[in-house]
């Protein structure tokens, strides 16, 4: 695959030439990569992890590792039923 190399005033005078619509669109993708952003979500996630947990009467917080792991791929691989 080819790669395009744009300079940074190339990329802004084409963000410039999108409709409202898709500029909102690029704004967002760009305000979701922010470090603060990306903690954010990692902590709603983990805080859904706790009230899963819960829910199955496991601690998330005093799970290891490699325990959080095993859940996590058994959320993940729905096809097959999640451990206890």
């Amino acid at each position: 695959m080819a790669v395009l190399e744009l300079t940074k005033e190339q990329i802004l005078e084409l963000v410039r030439q999108l409709p409202a619509k898709d500029k909102r669109e690029v704004l967002l993708l760009l305000a979701n990569s922010s470090p603060a952003e990306r903690a954010r979500r990692q902590h709603l996630a983990e805080e859904q992890l706790r009230r899963l947990c819960q829910a199955r009467g496991l601690n998330w917080d005093a799970m290891t590792a490699d325990q959080r792991e095993a859940l996590i791929d058994d959320l993940v691989h729905e096809d097959r039923p999640c451990a206890p």
